[in-house]
């Protein structure tokens, strides 16, 4: 893909980086196991290392700045000394690691550099101004970051800045839009990878294309969903999750107080409204549960929507609805998942989930998927490299499967006419 024809973006390749200090902004932010802190899944690790090869090959100094966890998600807000030897293993070389983000030890890391060399700089979630607590409190144009610590810190001493890290494309942080005021700026090679298999899902998808959409996060989902819909993107949208209790309750269906009670308590009831009005318009598009799952003393029960309502929990699809699922995504040409049918992670409730995975493996359309859960979820029960294109990015897919201008796209366009 041509960034600069399809994007607006320069690509790495236009830059001689022979020498030059390589300001390398990565999306490596990996689940972490709660118990032992150590690193889970690798996808995005190893979506990386094409990137990185090819800056070493061009004999590049580099510097890369990237994060771990968040203050929404505080406990997987470690180190990244694993997410360096993870890469050494990966490049069959050594990245040093320095516990310090944009201090006199990591400006000191990055002066002493050679070509070819590579030092991983601390968590950027060790500031402030990285954190999203921070974004959505003190909100700043990208020209209004360039005294922020970690871009006076950084910029003078380095020379040109590469982005690839389009997983957090929806961030406005200084790592992701600031750099780009002063350097020369480019993108890696994932970040047109995701924007070019996003793009065919969303502007010329093969037909009848098909979203999945499950899981518990279901708000940009809910806003993804009106899109696709009003741009004819979507043939089908098939409802699992908490995506699917809603489109229940839109049509008048009683879940039960303990459903009712989960989803008012996180405040998904104002989805109720909008699903109705899908409904309405596009209801031959929108394929909601026949049957739910709950357990009762261990055992896996399956309810009609016409028996509802229960007094149990209801945490996978129902075997008629994956029956109706397996056969949308036979006939599919396009199919494109954000998140899981169900509780997966119990056995009890996981046959939503991995009929559906098994279903994709074997289709013959076009696939995409993206988002943590959604990635999890398929490696516990594929072989992922059954599917088309696995993307790194969660809220940033979704944000732009959604049409929204997305903070790091913008940035990285404005930044354009900036070179050597």
């Amino acid at each position: 893909m041509d960034g600069k024809i399809e994007t607006g973006i320069r690509s790495m390749e236009e830059f001689n980086y022979k020498d030059k200090t390589v300001l390398l902004r990565l999306d490596v932010n990996s689940p972490i196991d709660p118990e032992t802190k150590k690193i889970v899944s690798e996808n995005r690790i190893n979506k990386s290392i094409p990137t990185l090869t090819y800056l070493i090959e061009q004999g590049a100094k580099i510097a890369i700045i990237a994060h771990q966890g968040d203050t929404l998600d505080y406990h997987n807000l470690i180190s990244m000394k694993e997410h360096a030897e993870k890469l050494s293993q990966r490049l069959g070389r050594e990245v040093k690691y320095i516990d310090d983000v944009c201090g006199l030890a990591a400006q000191e890391a990055v002066k002493n550099l050679k070509s070819g060399e590579l030092v991983l700089l601390g968590n950027l979630r060790y500031l402030s101004e990285e954190i999203s607590t921070f974004e959505d409190a003190v909100k700043l144009e990208a020209h209004e970051m360039l005294n922020t610590y970690l871009v006076r810190s950084l910029a003078p001493i380095v020379d040109c800045y590469v982005n690839d890290a389009f997983a957090a494309a929806h961030r406005n942080a200084p790592s992701m839009v600031a750099f780009q005021e002063l350097l020369p700026t480019a993108a890696g090679s994932l970040m047109f990878k995701e924007i070019s298999a996003l793009t065919k899902v969303m502007e010329t998808p093969d037909k009848p294309s098909v979203f999945v959409l499950g899981g518990l996060k279901i708000s940009d989902a809910f806003g993804m969903m009106k899109q696709v819909l009003e741009n004819g993107s979507a043939d089908k949208i098939l409802c699992a999750g908490i995506t699917g209790h809603i489109m229940l309750m839109a049509q008048g269906y009683d879940l039960g107080e303990a459903n009712i009670k989960f989803i008012k308590d996180r405040k998904l009831d104002v989805f109720i409204e909008p699903a109705k009005d899908y409904l309405q318009k596009y209801g031959e598009k929108i394929v909601y549960p026949v049957d739910i799952a709950y357990e009762e003393d261990g055992v896996r029960k399956e309810v009609c929507i016409e028996d509802l309502p229960t007094s149990r929990m209801c945490m996978d699809i129902g075997h008629k609805t994956i029956e109706i699922l397996e056969e949308e995504l036979a006939k599919a040409g396009t199919i494109f998942v954000n998140g899981p049918a169900g509780v997966y992670e119990n056995k009890i409730f996981e046959d939503g989930t991995k009929a559906i995975w098994n279903s994709i493996a074997e289709a013959k359309g076009y696939s995409v998927i993206g988002g943590g859960d959604t990635v999890s979820a398929a490696q516990r029960f594929i072989d992922t490299s059954k599917i088309n294109y696995v993307c790194t990015a969660g809220g940033a897919m979704v944000r732009f499967l959604s049409g929204v201008k997305l903070p790091l796209i913008e940035a990285m366009k404005k930044a354009y006419n900036k070179t050597f």
